[in-house]
């Protein structure tokens, strides 16, 4: 490919990039602000604003944790014995997220955990809500956000190898600090990627939140679905300032991720 064709391409996808993202954000921006920063500050204060900020939050501080842990044990099982039984399809386990519908992810839910799904019964008789409810949600959140951490760490794994863990244990040390001591320093960039990743999907999921949820308004209603309740019942101003804070979120997503990728680049190139 030649010097034109290569400055042809790079037009193109400029434009391409102004017309899907970049002018689509910039107009959310304007639209926010054109009624003054106390406009925007005002949605600060509405009560239904607050709690979907805090219910949003709340996903996150559930399902980062725990996909955290699950992501730690899959990558570690798949690396450190890569021809066991059942390899193959607990890796198309974890990547069904990223192939299954969001929508479709909460309809499983809703028939299984619903009052006529197959758990609803005896989940009715003992009080336990799942379905319209923050455990709904958060079952919602853990499957779209389960492969992030396990995807950015077991490819660091399978390349440090399993060496350095057995000269540690070698020299005396158990599982605990062969972890702490030499597993997690080798990983803890692409961890935290993962970590960032997983948090960015639960505060700015939709579709499987908003059909476990019922997008009950003070209740069950996290910050992408009061942007779109807000934007149908013409509250455009409370509307555009929850999208602007989610963009914000997502441009600190991605500026931690860019740093982290530069991180774990550094490290490779030093080792």
């Amino acid at each position: 490919m030649g010097a034109q064709e290569c400055l042809t391409l790079g037009r193109s996808l400029v434009i391409y990039l102004l017309l899907i993202l970049f002018l689509p954000a910039v107009n959310v921006f304007i639209k926010t602000f054109s009624g003054g920063i106390g406009s925007f500050l005002k949605t600060f204060t509405d009560p239904t604003f607050l709690h979907a900020a805090k219910l949003t939050v709340l996903m996150a501080v559930i399902t980062v944790p725990l996909n955290t842990v699950f992501g730690l044990c899959t990558a570690w099982a798949l690396a450190r014995h890569p021809r066991f039984r059942g390899r193959a399809l607990l890796i198309s386990i974890i990547d069904l997220p990223f192939s299954v519908s969001p929508i479709v992810a909460g309809l499983m839910i809703v028939l299984l955990y619903s009052r006529n799904g197959w758990f609803g019964g005896w989940l009715e008789s003992n009080d336990i809500k799942i379905i319209f409810a923050v455990p709904g949600m958060a079952l919602a959140t853990l499957f779209v956000t389960m492969p992030f951490v396990a995807r950015e760490v077991l490819p660091v794994l399978e390349e440090a190898g399993k060496d350095q863990e057995e000269a540690a244990k070698t020299l005396g040390a158990n599982d605990w600090q062969t972890f702490w001591r030499v597993t997690l320093p080798s990983i803890r960039w692409a961890l935290l990627d993962g970590v960032i990743l997983t948090n960015a999907r639960a505060m700015g999921e939709f579709g499987a939140v908003a059909v476990v949820s019922g997008n009950i308004v003070g209740k069950t209603q996290t910050l992408p679905l009061f942007v779109e309740q807000a934007y149908k019942e013409y509250q455009t101003q409370a509307a555009f300032t929850a999208a602007v804070v989610l963009a914000c979120l997502a441009v600190v997503t991605i500026g931690l991720k860019e740093l982290l990728e530069h991180k774990i680049s550094h490290s490779t190139s030093i080792e």
